[in-house]
Order: C-alpha cells, then structure tokens, then sequence
C-alpha cells in the first residue's frame, strides 16, 4: 500500500464542530502540532498505533463489558491521534467546573441540613426528596472534612457552534480516570517528540494529588492517617481502576472482609494484627456499603461503616447520599443552584432538558420521541437510553409506554451533534471524523476544588454513532491540554 501524508483526504463532519480542524484549515492554537502530525504517513501510524496497542495488552489496560451477560474483559480502545484543548479553552472551563462543583457541595450541605433551596421554592421539594439518590437518613451529619464531593466526574460536549456544554454531573463514583493517565504514558512511549513540542500539561500527577484530598479530610489531622481503597473485588468493571489508583497513591487496596468496625472506628486487618483506618476512598456503590443501613443481603459493605461514618471517625469518599444532586432529573436546576448559593450566573451551559415528570414535559417527550434522546435517571453508561431519531417504531413505543408508567424516572433533551475528532480507522487505514465528549476530574479538598488539566477524551468508533460509553463500544484518545503562551 502506498504511504501518504495522514491528514490528506480527512474533512470534518457537516454539521458539527470539528475539535481540531476549521473548514479553512487547522484551528490557531493547534497549527503546528497538526503540520507535525501531518508529516506521519499512514503506514508509520499505523506501526505506532499498533505498539499502543500493545502495550496497553501488556498492561493489562482493560475494563469488563456486561451487557453480554458474561462479563467480558476488554482492552479499551485507544486512538493515537489525540485531542487538543486551547490554553484559553480549558481557562474558561476550570472556571465553569469549580463554580459548578461549588454550588453542587452546596446544594447537598443543604438538603441534609436546613432544606433552605426547597423552602424558597428554586427546586421542587418532591424532585429532590423523592430521588433514589436521596438518603434521608443521613440528614443533619456532616462528614470529616466537611467535603462530600472529594472526586468528580463531569461529561462535557461541544455544540456544532463550539460552545462547550454540561451533558451530566457524576459525583458518587465516577471512573475513568486510570485511563487519563495511561493513555498518557502510552503517548510518551510512542510519538514522545510530538508530546514534548506541543507543550502540555501533564496528568500524571493527578494520583498524588487524589491521596493529598484524602489526607486532607481525615477525622485525626496531623496524626497517622491511614487511608485505603475499598473495592468491590476484581469482577467489578473497574477493578483496573481501582488497583491502579491504589497502587499509585501507595495505598492499600481492600476488600470488605479486610475491614472491620469495632467501638465505631474502622480497622483492617493486618499480619501486624489491627490498624485504624481514617479515610476510605471506596469504589463500592453505596447501597452495598453497609448491610446495617442499606442492602441487609449485601457482602460487599463493611457492617458498622456508617455508624463509625455517622461517629466522625473515618471519611468517606465520596459521601454517601452524593447521588440526589447527579440525579438526572435535578440536573436541569444546576444553574438555579449556581444563582441561589453563590449569586453568580453559571459559566458553563447545559442542554436543555425536559423532565417527565412534569406534565407538559412529559406530553411533550411522548409526542417527540423520533426527536429525542430519552435517559433514566438512574441508569449510567449509556444504558436505559433510547436514541429517538435512530430507534425503531417498536423501541419507541417501548419508551412511551416506560415514560407514561414511570414519569420522574425519565428525562428527555433533543439530540445535541457531537463535536467531532480526527480517529485513525484500522481497517480502512485513514483518519475518519468521530463524535468525541469529554469528562475533565476535579478533586475537592477543605481548600477548594482543582481541576486536572485534561480529562477522558472518549469516542464513538462506531461510523454515525452518538455514544461514547465504553461499555457501548467507544474507546479514548489522549487529551492534549497546552500549555498558556504554548500556541504552536
């Protein structure tokens, strides 16, 4: 086959934002990185895509897909070309995502304590007590460190006008983030010059920064913290994750039966007999957590946690109850949120959303639904979905038939056109437009939040899909976010 230049022959996709590439030519910010990597030639590429990928097998880079039944283990996806975000771009957005997770720490303050949001009538009271996210129990404790959001994940879209947009807040145990920092390693192996011109900043530090915001809440400052990584056990889908992140913090990776409460404080297990233990970062969803307070049948949770949590004694990250404020439904009152506790306008859009359980929305989204996306509330990973404009007649009366049976169980927003980015294409060998998102990591600490400076670049491989999920098979690229004065 005949080598040519790699961009010769790419065009952006009508209708959407191309994230790297104007219809006149390479983006400002982006020109000399894009002159670099057009002087690849598409067999070099895909010689370089190949060792990417095998290094991530020899890693062991992978994540389990259920939707079969079995439990798939998988490589996850990876493109070599990578994403690219102006210094100015990202400026914009880590302002937009602090004043976002600020109002959103404030929003669950509130609901567990004084209610002042639904007393003023901003958000429906029954919209926000009547999520399953709503843990009515935990209503008046306040967690160590005063942080309930210490990890968050917030996927991001660009309209075909380029304005970035909030699609969806994850705040109880958001993923994902294991692969930021691999991809980047992966980059740094194999086209390492292309990195180091393009002057980027790096991501790797983000494991240390993650145990210096669990040290930072612990109920004993200054003492012998003792921090750990409580994973649900290696048949999770993301159990890499789990062990990755432990492994680079330099802590302990357990498992439920490692722990134990005893007089309300928490210890593990150890061959030098029991250790206290101060701040859990756990990766085990919260209704498994505690068979005292949640699933009674559950073995994955630590029996006496929450009563020891309750007690002051160990932090949690993230706090339990996190899930009433990224209920899906509650999504569309974020920006009332940024107004009423912080009295400022929200930086960052977000689509407009129609929520079923209102009645005009609800009749509306019934009589759209070819032109809708339908999401559960309480379904993540592209699951609980239906896509209007591409499903069949059947799905769609499947759907209405879900929505009219269970309203406040579903939302609804018109399809937004994805930006997209250029994505090598292995068996045709070129690179072909594909619809991207983008999910940036912000830690909080009793300081504040922090923005990593890049985030999980995700993409539907799959030709004309809008689903980036992993699970749905898509895959990742790296995200290149540059350096300020690092236009090249």
């Amino acid at each position: 086959m005949t080598a040519v230049p790699l961009l010769t022959g790419y065009a952006p996709l009508p209708g959407t934002f191309d994230e790297i590439l104007a219809a006149d030519g390479p983006r400002p910010p982006f020109a000399r990185v894009l002159d670099a990597l057009a002087r690849l030639k598409t067999d070099e590429l895909a010689r370089l895509q190949q060792l990417a990928e095998q290094a991530l097998l020899n890693q062991g880079v992978t994540f389990s897909v259920y939707a079969d039944n079995r439990g798939t283990e998988k490589i996850f996806p990876f493109c070599l070309i990578p994403r690219l975000v102006a210094a100015a771009d990202f400026a914009h957005l880590e302002r937009g995502l602090e004043q976002r997770l600020r109002a959103l720490s404030a929003f669950l303050d509130d609901v567990y304590g004084e209610q002042a949001i639904l007393a003023a009538g901003v958000i429906p009271a029954e919209m926000v007590l009547g999520a399953a996210g709503y843990q009515p129990t935990l209503r008046g404790l306040k967690p160590p460190g005063g942080v309930r959001i210490h990890i968050a994940g917030v996927d991001l879209i660009r309209d075909p006008a380029g304005t970035w947009q909030v699609l969806e807040d994850n705040l109880r145990t958001p993923s994902g983030v294991s692969y930021v920092v691999e991809n980047r390693t992966i980059t740094k192996r194999v086209i390492p010059r292309l990195l180091d011109g393009a002057r980027v900043h790096r991501v790797d530090h983000y494991p240390t920064k993650l145990a210096e915001t669990l040290r930072a809440v612990s109920p004993r400052p200054g003492g012998d913290t003792t921090a750990v990584v409580l994973t649900p056990g290696p048949y999770n889908s993301a159990y890499f994750e789990h062990s990755f992140l432990a492994r680079t913090m330099g802590l302990e990776l357990v498992t439920a039966p490692d722990l134990f409460v005893d007089g309300d404080v928490v210890y593990c297990k150890t061959t030098r007999g029991p250790r206290r233990i101060d701040v859990i970062y756990r990766r085990t969803d919260e209704t498994f957590l505690d068979p005292e307070v949640f699933r009674p049948d559950s073995v994955l949770g630590v029996r006496g946690l929450m009563r020891a949590y309750a007690a002051g004694n160990v932090a949690l990250a993230n706090a339990p109850g996190n899930g009433v404020a990224d209920d899906k439904a509650v999504y569309p009152f974020v920006p009332d949120m940024i107004k009423f506790y912080l009295g400022e306008e929200p930086i960052l859009a977000q689509v407009p959303t129609f929520v079923c359980a209102k009645d005009d929305d609800r009749r509306y989204v019934v009589d759209h639904l070819d032109q809708l996306v339908v999401k559960a509330v309480d379904e993540a990973g592209g699951y609980g979905m239906l896509m209007g404009p591409q499903a069949s007649a059947a799905e769609r009366a499947e759907f209405r038939a879900r929505v009219e049976a269970t309203p406040r169980r579903y939302i609804a927003q018109h399809r937004v056109e994805l930006s997209t980015c250029p994505t090598w294409i292995g068996d045709r060998r070129c690179l072909e437009p594909r619809r991207v998102d983008l999910r940036p990591y912000i830690l909080t600490s009793p300081s504040g939040p922090w923005v990593l400076p890049g985030g999980l670049t995700r993409v539907a491989l799959v030709d004309g899909s809008y689903v980036v999920n992993s699970s749905q098979g898509g895959g990742s690229k790296d995200t290149w976010v540059l350096k300020s004065g690092g236009a090249i």
